[in-house]
């Protein structure tokens, strides 16, 4: 996959989780969240040509975004995407608490877009 797609995917993931929300699936909308988090994650990856084929892989590459950066905000917005990821196996928490989570993914990716190059 290249960039582009990750890109892509991360945008349509985006819509889908805002889509699921407003229908009131809560364990869906954090699914796609998590998912929107993590492919554009792998977009940054694919750019630099860093391995992204775990979950740890995608961990450690945000740590040193952060390092990179000093941005450590990197850091505490990809744990709340994560959390969402939890939520699809756990449905612990309810619309409006993932619609919040889904504020902050939106703005890993805005962060995660602008290094773009």
């Amino acid at each position: 996959m290249t960039t582009q797609k990750y890109q892509n995917a991360t945008q349509v993931l985006l819509q889908q989780a805002g889509d699921e929300l407003a229908a009131g699936d809560a364990r869906q909308a954090a699914e796609k969240g998590w998912g929107a988090a993590a492919q554009a994650v792998k977009a940054v990856c694919e750019e630099r040509g860093w391995p992204h084929h775990s979950h740890h892989l995608l961990r450690r590459v945000v740590n040193r975004i952060s390092e990179e950066t000093g941005d450590d905000r990197v850091e505490l917005l990809f744990e709340r995407a994560q959390n969402l990821h939890k939520n699809f196996y756990e449905d612990f928490y309810n619309v409006e608490e993932v619609g919040r989570s889904l504020v902050f993914v939106h703005e890993f990716v805005d962060k995660l877009d602008a290094l773009s190059g």
